[in-house]
C-alpha cells in the first residue's frame, strides 16, 4: 500500500474514535510518556495541539507534575515550523489551517533550547519512520542541522504503529514511538508497558 492510501485509512481509523476511546487512550499515551527517562529529563519539550483527533497532549502540559518544564508549539511560517513558547493560560490563535497556535509575539525557541520533540503522526512504524499528512513539515525540521539531532518520539494510538511504511530518501527514523499501548525506544525495546 502506498503513502496516500495508508494516509487514508489511518485516518479513517482515527476519525472513527468515539469522544470517550480518544480520550483514554490518549490519557494512557501520556501516561506512558510522562515514566518515560526522555521526557523526564527534558526542560524544554516541542508539542503540538490536538488536531483530527490526533492523541491529546493537553493532560501534559496542563499537569502540575509538569509545571517546571518549557513547552514549545508550532507556528506555520510559509513552509516552516517555528517554535514560539507557551504555558497554559496565555492565549492562542487559529493558524492557517485552523489548528491553534501562540501568538506572533511569543517568545521564539532556538534548537539550543529544546531537550526533546514530540512529533504528530498519522502512522509509525517498528523502524521509528513516520508517515505524515504530506505537507512535508516536520521532514523539513527534522532534516535541517540546527534541529536534526534532537532526540524525537512519534505520537499514534497503537492502532497506528504498524510493521513497515514505505519511506522516501528524506524520511528519518524517530528515536521513540509512544502509543496507548507502550512507549517503544528505536535501539533497546520497549521502556513502559501497557496499562490495565
Amino acid at each position: 500500500m502506498d503513502k496516500k492510501a495508508l494516509r487514508k485509512l489511518c485516518l479513517q481509523q482515527r476519525k472513527s474514535l468515539s469522544e470517550a476511546e480518544w480520550k483514554l487512550k490518549s490519557d494512557r499515551l501520556c501516561h506512558h510518556l510522562k515514566a518515560a527517562s526522555m521526557f523526564q529529563q527534558a526542560e524544554t519539550i516541542l508539542a503540538y495541539f490536538s488536531f483530527r483527533q490526533e492523541p491529546d497532549l493537553s493532560p501534559l502540559f496542563n499537569s502540575e507534575d509538569n509545571s517546571n518544564k518549557q513547552w514549545g508549539f508550532p507556528r506555520c511560517v510559509d513552509q516552516s515550523l517555528v517554535w514560539h513558547s507557551w504555558q497554559p493560560g496565555e492565549p492562542l490563535e487559529k493558524g492557517a489551517f485552523g489548528i491553534p497556535e501562540p501568538l506572533a509575539n511569543a517568545p521564539i525557541l532556538s534548537p539550543e533550547m529544546v531537550d526533546l520533540i514530540l512529533v504528530p503522526a498519522v502512522a509509525c512504524d517498528l523502524r521509528g519512520y513516520r508517515l505524515g499528512y504530506g505537507g512535508g513539515f516536520y521532514d523539513r525540521l527534522l532534516n535541517d542541522p540546527k534541529w536534526s539531532h534532537k532526540p524525537t518520539i512519534g505520537i499514534v494510538f497503537e492502532f497506528a504503529r504498524l510493521p513497515e511504511l514505505p519511506i522516501d530518501s528524506w524520511d528519518k527514523p524517530l528515536d521513540a514511538i509512544c502509543t496507548d499501548y507502550c512507549l517503544t525506544n528505536r535501539v533497546g525495546g520497549t521502556e513502559t508497558g501497557f496499562l490495565e
